[in-house]
């Protein structure tokens, strides 16, 4: 199978481009580098069967040209930073919702019908049921993010049913790990390497989430996308732990050596659509056989050596 990685140089995007190489398949990686780092495929980039396209997947034509001969595609491109959203309203939409539609047009033109499609559990909003499950019902959008990635998941399934698409749609929580580059464990390992003494938490620090390595990930993904049984398939891919802020911060206080003073911002939410509590039933996943490896506090502390290793990450931030 001929994989095309669209947002293959991401945190993500790069692993499960190892993961592909590693199981003997041909890869592509289509990626602009506005958040991708070439330095996540250097050993990618030495490998046989790796191919790199630099593109933005909106420019229908380039991605047309590139896709030919594909058999599948692995669509992780977009703005994967929710917390902005109100910053710029359109560019959830134009980088996830309208750049999906514009991946599943140059599929149809190329003659490529299998998608994977990374979702987020933002989706869900504030559910009423916990673990939530795959089937929950939709309550009102909390975040541009989910909205624009939900908008992305009806695009595939129209697509699944329209043209014959199969569709394998990933709704993940927040994923940790190597190549980290943005979000909670960057922020505070960024602000205690300023000042150890104090540090800013936004909310009041017991918002909880769960959390899942970006291994166990990409294994939930390559297990997940070899079975399923409809033209569509959806599958939530977090564990069965969750976290608070607060202890999040203390499992990264106790790796880095300090205990700051914390000021709290005050007030449930971290930034405007923040859900306070996500928490994803995945027994989909577990009935294929697929189980976490590593825990929510060894992914936080295995997330702070990295960046400790390559603290370039952390001045980009």
């Amino acid at each position: 199978m001929r994989c095309f990685v669209t947002g293959g140089a991401g945190f993500v995007g790069s692993h499960l481009v190892d993961r592909l190489l590693d199981d003997g398949r041909p890869v592509t990686v289509y990626d602009d580098f506005s958040t991708g780092r070439r330095a996540f495929l250097d050993a990618a980039a030495a490998r046989p069967g790796f191919r790199l396209v630099e593109g933005d997947v909106r420019d229908e034509p380039r991605l047309r040209a590139a896709l030919a001969g594909h058999d599948a595609v692995f669509h992780l491109a977009g703005n994967a930073d929710v917390r902005r959203g109100t910053e710029d309203p359109r560019r959830d939409l134009e980088r996830n919702t309208l750049a999906t539609s514009a991946v599943l047009e140059a599929m149809r033109a190329a003659g490529v019908r299998r998608i994977a499609f990374f979702s987020t559990g933002s989706v869900y909003g504030e559910p009423a049921v916990f673990p939530t499950p795959e089937q929950a019902p939709f309550p009102v959008q909390t975040s541009l993010y989910g909205a624009s990635k939900l908008a992305g998941e009806g695009l595939v399934a129209a697509y699944c049913a329209g043209f014959g698409f199969q569709g394998r749609v990933f709704r993940l929580v927040s994923v940790l790990g190597e190549r980290y580059s943005h979000g909670h464990v960057v922020d505070f390992v960024r602000k205690l390497r300023a000042d150890p003494h104090r540090v800013e938490v936004l909310g009041d620090g017991s918002q909880r989430k769960s959390y899942v390595d970006v291994r166990d990930c990409v294994d939930a993904v390559v297990l997940a996308c070899a079975h399923g049984s409809g033209p569509v398939d959806i599958f939530n891919v977090g564990t069965d732990e969750h976290c608070s802020v607060d202890e999040s911060l203390d499992w990264i206080c106790e790796r880095l050596g300090t205990r700051p003073e914390r000021r709290y911002t005050g007030g449930t939410r971290g930034w405007p659509g923040d859900s306070p509590f996500i928490h994803l039933d995945c027994s989909r996943l577990r009935a294929l056989g697929w189980r976490p490896r590593v825990s929510i506090r060894e992914a936080v502390q295995r997330t702070v050596d990295y960046l400790q290793r390559n603290a370039w990450l952390l001045e980009l931030a």
